[in-house]
């Protein structure tokens, strides 16, 4: 018997179609509600899932301190998500077992487990989501929920200095019909009927206000480490419909588990080459350098590598049809294949472009790093080389360290301001064509330190 164990060759076009429906979000989505429901049947289960309208359900959670406007915005988020709304209070109205005249203290975690396993499991959380007010209130709680199934999405928690807080507490006003919290400072109703039928709310001494804040002090580093991974912090001492629209875009996100398939585009000096070394190293992704292959197989010998070779001698340009013959062959090697790639270095211009999304490797992700002609030109020409260390030295960034050095320094014929120039000239020229293929790629400030560059790449890799 055959014992070799031959590597599980993937043709480019499987991860194409998953990206395009989403194939491999769907699955997690499936799997997850199947494990954690545990459903006798799980075939009628699984169809009723797919039968939803979507699976990308609202799972939200959004916490913060007394007075932060919690209700205000879950309400308004609830409805614009079609989710059902869940509160303390409601759960306990809900099951006749209101034993905790005071719903802002905290409930033992085994019976707010309870409550919400039943209450998410009926038709209307299971089939348009949920948002969580103020639950839950402490890690215990946080971290039983987790074990029970019970996992967000999304967490938001709203943040205000204290003295903010406290002034909202003393002003804070009830629509006695719809519940709506408003302040006769913050927030005031539009609607003059409205505004006449408002109650004070039940008035607390400043001592409780101080051990209902104190009480949440104590319990948020303990929320944020629980949910860490799918939390975001907003700062409430602002205007209401600031606050609504920062909690309302984060919600709106989506990460999705998809192959890696990125282009770098930009002017020569905008840092594609650095950004996807660090790319390359934190995600195991192929770096795909289109000079440095062409240069590679070049010199393996073959009968394109001769053919390539014959233009890089004579310094022209290495015709489209060999270049995607070239990157053809690398993009479908199991590596790329299965650890996804970044590409860099190609496409130059409009054909090119063109030519690579009739391929089958169009990338997922587009990234325009941005940067001024000035800019470039001072990055590439004054940088030099030590051709006994090899090192690398920039006159203004990175100056050679003594006078011996520098002094032996070599610039490279390809940063002379004359080649740099004309190579700028030629991106400017293609540049606003090859933005009409890629119209949804994600421009970057270019003009910055290269980890904060990496950490705008890295913040829109999977977000939908």
């Amino acid at each position: 018997m055959d014992e070799t164990v031959r590597p599980l060759r993937i043709p480019p076009q499987i991860p194409v179609y998953a990206d395009k429906h989403n194939v491999f979000h769907l699955l997690q989505n499936m799997l997850f509600s199947l494990v954690i429901d545990q459903p006798e049947d799980p075939i009628c289960y699984l169809i009723r899932l797919l039968q939803r309208s979507s699976l990308d359900i609202p799972r939200v959670v959004l916490l913060g301190p007394p007075a932060a406007g919690k209700h205000t915005v879950v309400k308004k988020l609830s409805a614009e998500l079609r989710a059902v709304h869940v509160t303390t209070d409601s759960l306990l109205q809900d099951q006749s077992e209101r034993t905790h005249p005071h719903t802002e203290q905290e409930l033992p975690a085994e019976l707010l487990v309870a409550l919400l396993q039943r209450r998410l499991k009926e038709i209307d959380c299971f089939s348009r989501g949920w948002v969580l007010e103020g639950i839950p209130q402490t890690r215990l709680q946080a971290l039983s929920l987790q074990q029970a199934g019970i996992i967000p999405e999304h967490v938001v928690m709203l943040e205000a200095p204290d003295d903010v807080l406290l002034e909202r507490t003393r002003g804070k006003l009830v629509d006695p019909l719809t519940r709506d919290v408003y302040h006769q400072t913050f927030i005031w109703p539009v609607d003059d009927t409205v505004a006449q039928r408002l109650e004070k709310e039940r008035d607390l001494s400043e001592m409780q206000r101080l051990a209902d804040l104190q009480r949440y002090r104590c319990e948020v580093t303990g929320l944020i480490s629980a949910y860490q991974h799918v939390l975001k912090v907003v700062n409430c001492d602002q205007p209401h419909t600031d606050v609504y629209q920062q909690v309302l875009a984060f919600v709106r996100t989506r990460c999705y588990s998809r192959t890696p398939r990125i282009l770098l585009l930009g002017p020569p000096g905008s840092g594609k080459s650095h950004q996807a070394r660090l790319l390359s190293k934190k995600y195991k992704t192929v770096d795909v350098s289109c000079g440095q292959l062409l240069r590679s197989v070049a010199a393996d010998g073959s009968a394109l590598g001769q053919e390539i070779q014959l233009y890089l001698d004579d310094e022209r340009p290495v015709p489209d049809s060999l270049v995607l013959q070239v990157l053809e062959e690398r993009l479908s090697q199991v590596d790329c294949s299965y650890r996804g790639w970044i590409l860099h270095g190609f496409p130059r211009e409009l054909q090119q472009a063109k030519s690579l999304q009739e391929s089958q490797h169009q990338p997922n992700r587009v990234f325009i790093l941005e940067l001024t002609d000035d800019v470039c030109l001072e990055r590439l020409t004054l940088r030099s080389t030590d051709p006994v260390s090899g090192e690398r030295f920039h006159a203004m960034t990175r100056p050679a360290p003594c006078t011996e050095v520098q002094n032996r320094l070599r610039t490279r014929p390809e940063d002379s301001v004359h080649t740099v120039t004309h190579q700028l000239n030629q991106y400017r020229t293609y540049a606003a064509a090859l933005q009409t293929v890629y119209p949804d790629a994600v421009h970057i400030n270019a003009d910055q330190d290269p980890h904060t560059v990496f950490e705008a790449l890295e913040s829109r890799l999977t977000a939908d």
